[in-house]
């Protein structure tokens, strides 16, 4: 099913869209998924939050350029906005309802935003 824009889409589609976004980065072997749902927090900037990590600059491009291409192949839907791919140590890619960190190693670290965003409800997902 392809979608013009994020509005329309329905909380189910979001599990499936989540499902993708998770499925593209270990298709580039991404390492420490969690997906942290913010629905239960007033004043979140998402109800999604999908954070990752790559072990080089050039992975962490790869992530973020493979979850946008399959989100627009299989859904078509293109992000709402997207920083960080030219220094690839953090790039966010926001979806308005899902954002995706993707992370050098030691910049996720540093900014610790599970520790931020601790009241959420974390799903971790084994590396492959």
């Amino acid at each position: 099913m392809k979608v013009e824009n994020s509005s329309a889409i329905t909380a189910q589609q979001f599990d499936s869209i989540n499902d993708l976004i998770i499925d593209a980065i270990r298709d580039i072997k991404g390492k420490n998924i969690v997906k942290i749902d913010l629905t239960k927090i007033e004043d979140a900037p998402a109800q999604f939050f999908i954070i990752c990590e790559g072990e080089s600059t050039v992975q962490v491009s790869s992530i973020a350029s493979n979850i946008q291409k399959r989100i627009k192949q299989e859904w078509g839907i293109r992000n709402d906005h997207l920083e960080g791919m030219k220094e690839s140590k953090w790039v966010l890619i926001d979806y308005f309802d899902t954002i995706v960190h993707v992370f050098y190693p030691e910049t996720r670290s540093f900014y610790d935003i599970e520790d931020l965003w601790g009241d959420g409800h974390f799903v971790e997902y084994q590396d492959l």
